[in-house]
């Protein structure tokens, strides 16, 4: 599968961002090709890659992830945008870039394998959702430069066992077919809440709890409009879109693009969802550790979204990247779990 180490994935830290470093195992690999020309950061360059189909790529059967790779060009690497896997149903984010660093769009999907010369599972179809919100959303803090990453593609994966587990990611550019690997690992389990787990219940910081001072809770430009609901006093009671972002802070080019998604939402939503958006950093000084929240979900990674029903069970998650049609159907599950 001619690995080669990630190096682009330290560089862009697509992963999210460093509590403890970029998110993956960091043993993988990806190829690059000075061929793989990607198409342009457009709307309709990303259009075309939100719907890919699964007859739009070879079948796994009866082949190894070897044979799937040599059968592909050699092509844009693979960041990964998550890190936490279990056995079972997962999602799989991640950014595409090619040998000129520039991000790559085109109609993707996913192969899995225990080893390089096993079983083949997939394609697992892996639509690209965009991160661009409309200009009264966007912040100073986004990726609203040109050359930046305006899409994130996502797959949900099935990893059935814990251990190593090896990628390939299958791209169509330019009506070709390019390959990328990488290598991921699955836990037993995690400390992080599932979907259909409770929601622990924890106070997180208010504009009444720090005076108004939005600065000690808020390294967004402009700060976020989610700062009024302290989530212990809405669990169990309304749904809650709970973020977890340090926009100015994060090591990853999406903190910013997913609190702007954030707020863009609660403009559509904010009647019957209580968006609340949390730091990382005590006192916003990664010098001084995780803030006790992140600490109680558990998590060593961000940015993160959880989206609770109002029985305060948690209807969906997202980890590193997401893109306005996920974090969307994310806050309409919590609403679907609510109590008619």
């Amino acid at each position: 599968m001619r690995p080669r180490p990630l190096t682009a994935l330290a560089l862009l830290c697509l992963a999210p961002a460093a509590v403890a470093g970029c998110g993956g195992s960091g043993e993988g690999g990806g190829a690059t090709s000075p061929n793989a020309k990607p198409a342009p950061a457009s709307s309709p360059a990303i259009e075309r890659a939100q719907h890919p189909a699964a007859s739009e790529f070879p079948s796994a059967r009866g082949r190894t992830l070897r044979q799937l790779a040599d059968a592909m060009r050699p092509g844009p690497q693979a960041g990964l945008a998550t890190s936490l896997y279990t056995p079972g149903a997962n999602r799989l984010a991640f950014g595409l870039i090619d040998a000129d660093n520039a991000f790559v769009y085109g109609r993707t999907a996913v192969y899995v394998a225990r080893r390089p010369d096993g079983p083949a599972r997939g394609p697992f179809v892996a639509p690209a959702d965009s991160l661009e919100v409309r200009t009264a959303f966007r912040s100073q803090t986004s990726n609203s430069t040109p050359g930046e990453l305006k899409a994130v593609y996502h797959a949900d994966v099935d990893l059935p066992q814990p251990g190593r587990w090896f990628v390939l990611t299958a791209t169509r550019v330019g009506g070709a077919l390019y390959g990328a690997t990488a290598d991921v690992r699955v836990v037993e389990r995690s400390k992080v809440p599932a979907v259909g787990d409770a929601a622990p219940r924890v106070d997180t910081p208010t504009l009444a709890s720090v005076g108004n001072d939005v600065g000690k809770i808020d390294t967004r430009t402009p700060p976020t409009d989610m700062h009024d609901v302290n989530l212990s006093d809405a669990l169990g009671r309304r749904p809650v879109a709970l973020l977890f972002a340090t926009p100015a802070l994060c090591q990853s080019r999406v903190c910013g693009p997913v609190a702007d998604i954030a707020e863009q939402l609660k403009s559509a939503y904010g009647d019957r969802v209580d968006f609340i958006h949390n730091e990382v950093y005590v006192d916003n000084d990664p010098a001084k550790g995780l803030r006790p929240q992140l600490t109680a979900f558990g998590l060593t990674t961000e940015p993160w979204l959880f989206a609770i029903d109002a029985d305060g069970r948690v209807a969906a998650r997202l980890e590193g990247a997401f893109g306005i049609d996920e974090f969307r159907q994310a806050v309409e599950a919590a609403i679907a779990g609510a109590p008619s």
